[in-house]
């Protein structure tokens, strides 16, 4: 069943899988302020929610997420307002709750991703695109510098020089070569789309989410330290995972050639 936390984010979980989809498709799923905060809270909804072991975010109509919403920015600059400190209030926080979830994220590209919605696909853990979809950074197009975690996710995806490039010259990425860059995982026809990523957050729903849990804090942890305290963060984990019953039940199940069943715990 899909329930709204706004009419613009809806909410839906079934088979383990927590599916936020954006929508404004009139508007592309371009982010005002409600819209930001419904997500945030939607986000955060997802990582309390007991029956939901993946997340699975995507966009409504023909594109993911054309970024920020530029009427709603305009009339806060005719006013004033400036930004109205929304990297700070919004779309920070939003990309902390998707990468500090519990449980592993899967984008589900559809169309244009754009400036922040190219942030959000690329803050997530998996990331599946149609063959028609569309990354371009767009910030630099209107004056900005990158938000949305951008400076952080796109140097770890293609390097430092690539990401300069991407978001110096702003250029769209087609799905094709998003993939030969690594700024998505996989690519599919886009009548697949929502088969193919679905079936890969049932996949993650089904396996040993903990487990998920640590490999992303050893990356995360591996990104900005050396390689002995890299290691000893992997000890660390391991000595945790260690004690989890997804462990020991999948290693009593190994034993007897049996297909291990995951609790998340």
């Amino acid at each position: 069943m899909v329930s709204e936390v706004s009419q613009t984010v809806l909410y839906e979980v079934a088979d383990g899988v927590a599916t936020i989809t954006l929508n404004r498709p009139e508007a592309m799923n371009s982010l005002t302020v409600e819209m930001k905060e419904a997500l945030r809270a939607t986000l955060e909804r997802a990582a309390a929610d007991g029956e939901a072991r993946a997340v699975l975010l995507t966009g409504a109509g023909r594109a993911f997420c054309a970024g920020q919403d530029l009427r709603e920015h305009a009339d806060n600059l005719a006013a004033g307002r400036g930004l109205d400190d929304t990297v700070r209030r919004h779309y920070n926080p939003i990309v902390r709750a998707l990468t500090e979830l519990p449980k592993p994220t899967v984008a589900a590209v559809n169309g244009v991703a754009a400036g922040a919605g190219a942030g959000l696909a690329w803050a997530c853990d998996l990331v599946v695109a149609s063959e028609k979809a569309t990354f371009v950074t767009a910030f630099t197009g209107i004056g900005l510098g990158p938000d949305t975690g951008m400076s952080w996710t796109l140097q770890r995806l293609v390097g430092r020089a690539k990401a300069a490039e991407l978001l110096l010259l702003g250029e769209p990425v087609k799905a094709p070569q998003a993939l030969e860059l690594g700024l998505v995982g996989r690519v599919v026809p886009t009548d697949e789309l929502a088969s193919a990523s679905m079936e890969l957050a049932r996949r993650l729903a089904a396996g040993p989410t903990v487990a998920y849990a640590a490999v992303r804090s050893a990356l995360d942890h591996a990104a900005s330290h050396d390689l002995a305290a890299s290691l000893e963060k992997e000890a660390e984990l391991q000595e945790r995972l260690a004690e989890t019953a997804d462990h020991r039940n999948a290693t009593e199940a190994f034993l007897k050639k049996e297909k291990p069943v995951f609790e998340g715990r």
